[in-house]
């Protein structure tokens, strides 16, 4: 089973650096989901290069792969020269997650040229994938909205599987990590 991960970009949740509780948050949204689709049958999570929920991604399936040796993660970039114009430091960390990942394509070998490689990208995703877990709610629109419609509009042709992760489950996510770290005091 391939699982298709992404959701909204670090901005968009307003996280600037990788010291922010939020990220944590996340991250755990994304470990417990991720455990329950590996004891399940997951093998291959594919995800894209994007700052926040993709990166974030790669890195808790790293971290995952000591109880889940079996996990794969798949680094797929729509473009090439993907992330080229980020800062410096960014631009290494997805370096590092390219050189960690299991597999590293790029789905377009041009760099960007127009909007219908993303388009590419998004096909691309649904058509090597089972289902796919975005963090997002449509209450609060970012750019994951695209692939959101990707994923409707590819489930009125066939069984597609989507899970949405949206700001109450990462509320809720907050305050369980809020009363263990309490319990751990």
């Amino acid at each position: 089973m391939r699982l298709w991960v992404t959701g909204y970009r670090a901005y968009e949740l307003s996280v600037f650096n990788d010291k922010d509780p939020k990220k944590l948050v996340v991250k755990h949204v994304i470990k417990k989901d991720l455990k329950n689709w590996c004891d399940n049958g997951l093998e291959w999570i594919l995800t894209g290069g994007q700052l926040g929920v993709e990166q974030w991604t790669v890195e808790t399936v790293l971290e995952l792969k000591s109880d889940y040796p079996e996990l794969k993660v798949a680094l797929m970039l729509p473009f090439a020269n993907f992330g080229e114009n980020w800062q410096e430091d960014k631009q290494q960390h997805l370096m590092e997650l390219k050189q960690a990942a299991d597999f590293c394509g790029e789905v377009s070998r041009q760099p960007y040229s127009s909007p219908q490689q993303l388009k590419n990208y998004q096909t691309f995703m649904l058509n090597h994938t089972e289902g796919a877990t975005l963090i997002y709610d449509p209450e609060y629109p970012g750019k994951s909205k695209y692939d959101h419609q990707s994923i409707l509009k590819r489930q009125t042709k066939s069984t597609y599987g989507e899970e949405l992760i949206d700001m109450f489950e990462l509320q809720d996510a907050a305050a369980e990590m809020a009363e263990q770290s309490e319990i751990d005091q």
